[in-house]
């Protein structure tokens, strides 16, 4: 994956993840679950995308 679409991807998420902690009204509990999901989402994608951890889809829960 080029550098530049990395960065895109990256810059999008966290728009949507201010858009919706800005404008939704939700609980700050929510709020805090919200952002640690993402968070664990984009670093599992991250060392997905480096290599560092093998194929996402491979990963199987259960």
């Amino acid at each position: 994956m080029p550098l530049m679409q990395l960065v895109i991807v990256l810059v999008v998420v966290g728009a949507i993840l201010w858009v919706i902690n800005s404008y939704i009204p939700m609980q700050a509990t929510l709020k805090k679950i919200l952002n640690v999901v993402v968070v664990i989402a984009v670093v599992v994608w991250l060392l997905s995308v480096f290599g560092v951890i093998g194929n996402i889809s491979a990963i199987r829960i259960g």
